[in-house]
């Protein structure tokens, strides 16, 4: 565990300026850019304190203890394998800023665009250095929420957003057969740390589960990375804005599976499992992607099944399980995401200046555009593998490989990896010719010319690494590869070369023969084009995506319909019917005794009068609910009822929680009942009313048999465990509220987070809302017009004070007595409210002049800072503290760290119920005001 917290704050960076981004650009939109890039080169600078470290051979972990009943730890790891990666997110994704800031257009919301590609980065960078795998599974998923915004951006276009639910049903899929994986194999090592699992890899490898567990996990690479059979999706990404595909499909997503492969690679690899899929699976990959990419004339088209063909090849190498295939691997994946990401930016300075990226209306831009022209030949040369560029060194690599290691495919794989070579030297080249040459220009929608110098400078930087790489790679490149390397092999550094000539051997007459063979298809393309039109064209796999979504969708629309006869009615029958069937064979699997050895508590008669009213109370609720008011005031009942149950059974922090909780439901329901008809007609038929009570007694009476059965029967309780830690692991002798703010404080945390969007989402739904406001009652007679009776204001303005103090004490006292924030928080609304109700909105506004949004905001920030400050001081989240302390007077007092997470809890019950009601009430004082404007309309008239 390190005393530092450098690496998170590299992977959090970027997503704490994501929403300040969003926000500047309300004032000036290309602030957004500036805010974007300055996060993202304090993140680098961050990275650049422990960038020597891998170099020396030295992992850095930081880690805090989060969940550790769970295994997940908040950890992070730094060595030559994250800094590889995290040094390309981090440096294109800068490139890909500035980039952007130009090709976006006015049109279009900077903010959005830019805090959506900070949440990508930052969960990329949480992938990469990640030390926990559940914590490395939890990023895993965000870059597909990430991603499916960025995606789907262009809101407008109907392509965009069905390439981004595409993109994200195949990729949440595998992420959650990864899920699957991932535990299994935390299961197997006893822990989730990459540290034990790596060192772990004979155990992991001689396991039972170690089939299904490549299995789930190779699902995960798969999708992300757009592996056959699930490589369709990526060309369907391509509808996003261009910046996105440049960062998205060349050097940061569709490589977090790559990342996977490397980082897994010393405990799964090696294996005949390992080989067939991983191997095969890359090496189909690898030639459907050339192959497909010749006859695309989009140039992100042609691109993207570029993309896929190059990570099948990367792919195809881990699978090989050598460690020179890897350091071929690893060294691609660093050429490819310069070269590929150039290209990307040049598809999009073209279709920017040109109004177009089809290919079949460009041609002749050489003369227009020299510079973006070169750029372009340069890039596409280093994919094609064009010797003293990078992509040639890795080419030659890759075919040295598949001519030594691949002993399982025998001479077949040589013979293909020299077809996937000529298509991508055909490809290549299209793209050169096809776009710069080719005759003179055509009529385009936009005269084409150079685009803005701070647009082509990321492209420069980017070409000039694919030459300087290319040309002196043990000068540049060789130091961050052998640390990328060990850190992905966890072992000695094997003996390879970089150098740009090793003679006239086997690699390089497969080179040559690539680029005779290239050029000939291309020679050939007119003829190859109509024969890909007539047999493989019609071929899409988005039709049996489509028709499987579709089926999915009908099958589960069939089956909803089936219950859901749009009836609350039915779908509530179905449910005790289902209920009543599972629990008859529950009762007769094991001990078939309906009744345990457990004595009884001894009835008395105050108690059974008190069930007796709560039975009566009841039945008069479902029977006269035609009578609102009535109806109402049986509820009321059953909730006193309720409340003096806890009293009896000692659980008087639940009885003031029934009581606040039933005060403060009176009340809302009383504002909303205004709003309901007056009168409602019997919509129930006697059969109906039949069916439903011979249902409600068969389920009470299962209810009832379930309670006898588990009441009468000795159980173990986790209360004892709460009991005997209160004091000494909480610092409270009120149980209750130990548990909520300490044991439990993450599910509270999590329950005052919905209490808040809950609060908010009413407050947005009934926010300019209408509702018509009867003039007269049911029976006739008309609504009071005296809306603030001087009784009800002079008394509620004496009581505030009180009550207030009351909800004070309530809260001080509720860490060692019955009490706490969440009672203190309802008596305060309730205070609040009935001055509201009693004085009128206007009045009371005067006079508490605070917004209630805020305080939801404070409540939760609070509640989270609390958790926060325990994790900065190595202890787990929300763990809390407590001493005592003696004051002068007051004497020996307790001081605990709860209190403050208490005090957000506070702040946020009153925030959210006082908005609710509030917003209830100004919405009754509206239809008010309306209704007298259309009664006096009716006067005049």
């Amino acid at each position: 565990m390190s005393e530092t917290i450098g690496l998170p704050i590299i992977v959090l960076l970027p997503f704490i300026a994501a929403p300040f981004v969003a926000y500047l650009a309300k004032y000036n939109r290309l602030a957004s850019a500036w805010g974007a890039g300055v996060s993202t080169i304090l993140s680098f600078l961050v990275l650049l304190q422990y960038i020597k470290l891998p170099f020396d051979g030295i992992t850095t972990i930081q880690s805090w203890v989060w969940i550790e009943s769970l295994g997940l730890d908040f950890a992070f790891r730094l060595d030559g394998l994250g800094l590889l990666f995290a040094c390309l997110i981090l440096g294109i994704g800068l490139l890909v800023i500035i980039y952007a800031r130009y090709y976006i257009s006015e049109k279009d919301c900077m903010g959005r665009f830019y805090s959506y590609l900070l949440l990508f980065m930052g969960s990329m960078l949480g992938i990469v250095l990640s030390e926990n795998i559940l914590q490395l599974v939890v990023f895993w998923e965000l870059t597909s929420l990430s991603s499916f915004l960025l995606i789907s951006y262009w809101q407008h276009k109907a392509e965009g957003r069905d390439g981004a639910k595409m993109a994200l049903t195949i990729t949440g899929a595998g992420g959650l057969a990864m899920l699957g994986g991932v535990l299994m194999l935390g299961h197997i090592v006893g822990s989730y740390n990459l540290t034990d699992i790596l060192a772990n890899a004979e155990l992991i490898k001689s396991h039972e589960l170690y089939t299904p567990i490549i299995f789930l996990i190779l699902l995960g690479v798969f999708t992300k990375s757009a592996q056959f059979p699930f490589h369709f999706w990526l060309p369907h990404a391509m509808s996003a804005p261009t910046p996105v595909s440049a960062y998205l499909h060349s050097a940061t997503m569709v490589k977090a599976g790559i990342f996977l492969l490397a980082r897994l690679y010393p405990s799964l690899s090696g294996t005949t499992e390992w080989v067939l899929i991983v191997g095969i699976g890359g090496l189909l990959t690898l030639l459907i992607g050339a192959f497909s990419a010749m006859f695309k004339h989009d140039i992100k088209g042609l691109l993207a099944y570029s993309t896929i063909s190059h990570l099948g090849l990367i792919t195809f190498l881990f699978g090989l399980s050598t460690p020179l295939a890897t350091v071929a691997a690893i060294f691609h994946i660093i050429n490819h995401a310069t070269f590929k990401a150039s290209l990307f930016m040049v598809a999009g300075i073209i279709d920017h200046e040109a109004g177009t990226r089809d290919m079949r209306k460009l041609s002749g831009l050489w003369a227009y555009m020299p510079h973006t022209a070169t750029l372009a030949m340069v890039a596409a040369s280093a994919m094609a593998g064009v010797p003293l560029l990078n992509g040639f060194l890795s080419k030659e690599m890759f075919f040295e490989r598949a001519l030594k290691d691949a002993e399982l495919f025998n001479i077949i794989t040589p013979l293909l990896a020299i077809l996937a070579a000529i298509f991508s030297v055909a490809y290549s080249l299209r793209f050169i010719h096809d776009i710069f040459f080719n005759g003179k220009l055509k009529d385009l929608p936009k005269q084409p010319h150079e685009p803005p110098i701070f647009m082509k400078i990321p492209v420069d930087l980017l070409v000039i690494t694919c030459l300087v790489v290319g040309s002196i790679p043990a000068f540049t490149i060789a130091p961050l590869l052998a640390t990328a390397v060990m850190g992905s092999l966890q072992t000695p550094l094997p003996e390879y070369s970089l150098a740009i000539w090793h003679g006239f051997n086997a690699p390089l007459i497969m080179s040559i023969l690539a680029f005779l063979g290239g050029i000939f298809l291309y020679s050939k393309r007119e003829k190859s084009y109509l024969l890909y039109e007539k047999y493989v064209a019609r071929i899409d796999a988005r039709v049996p995506f489509d028709g499987t979504i579709n089926f999915i969708f009908s099958f589960a629309s069939k089956v909803t319909s089936f219950f859901d006869k749009n009836s609350l009615q039915s779908m509530i029958s179905w449910f005790l019917v289902a209920s009543l069937f599972v629990g008859f064979f529950g009762f007769n699997y094991g001990d078939s005794s309906l009744l345990g050895n457990r004595e009884f508590l001894s009835i008395d008669w105050v108690s059974i009068v008190a069930v007796c009213i709560l039975i009566v109370s009841t039945f008069v609720t479902a029977i006269y609910h035609h009578k609102k008011l009535l109806a109402l005031i049986s509820i009321g009942v059953v909730g006193l009822i309720v409340s003096l149950i806890f009293i009896k059974f000692s659980a008087p922090d639940l009885a003031l929680t029934q009581l606040s909780v039933e005060v403060v439901t009176i009340i809302l329901i009383l504002l909303a009942l205004y709003y309901l008809p007056q009168t409602t007609p019997k919509e129930s038929s006697n059969t109906r009313i039949n069916k439903d009570l011979i249902i409600s007694i068969l389920a009470a009476m299962g209810v009832f048999v379930l309670t006898l059965a588990v009441l009468s029967r000795e159980y173990t309780t986790i209360g004892n465990f709460f009991l005997e830690n209160s004091v000494s692991g909480g610092g409270g002798t009120n149980v209750v509220n130990v548990i909520l703010v300490d044991f439990r404080g993450f599910d509270t945390l999590g329950e005052i987070t919905v209490l808040a969007i809950a609060g908010l989402g009413i407050f947005s739904m009934l926010q300019g809302l209408k509702l018509y406001a009867p003039k007269y009652d049911d029976r006739g007679f008309a609504w009071s017009t005296d809306m603030h009776p001087p009784m009800m204001q002079t008394v509620t303005r004496l009581v505030l004070p009180l009550m207030l103090m009351v909800a004070v004490y309530i809260f001080l006292r509720g860490h060692n007595l019955p009490g706490g924030g969440f009672i203190a928080g309802l008596i305060a609304a309730v205070a609040l409210i009935v001055q509201y109700l009693a004085n009128g909105i206007d009045w009371t506004k005067a006079r508490l002049r605070f917004e209630k949004e805020t305080l939801i905001s404070f409540g939760l920030l609070i509640a989270t800072l609390t958790g926060l400050v325990s994790m900065v001081i190595d202890y787990p989240f929300l763990t809390t503290t407590f001493t005592h302390v003696h004051w002068p007077i007051v004497g020996e007092f307790e001081l605990a760290s709860a209190i403050a997470f208490d005090l957000g809890v506070f702040l946020v019950v009153v925030g959210s119920t006082v908005l609710i009601l509030l917003q209830l009430g100004k919405l009754s004082k509206e239809s008010h005001l309306q209704s007298e404007e259309n009664n006096n309309k009716e006067g005049e008239n």
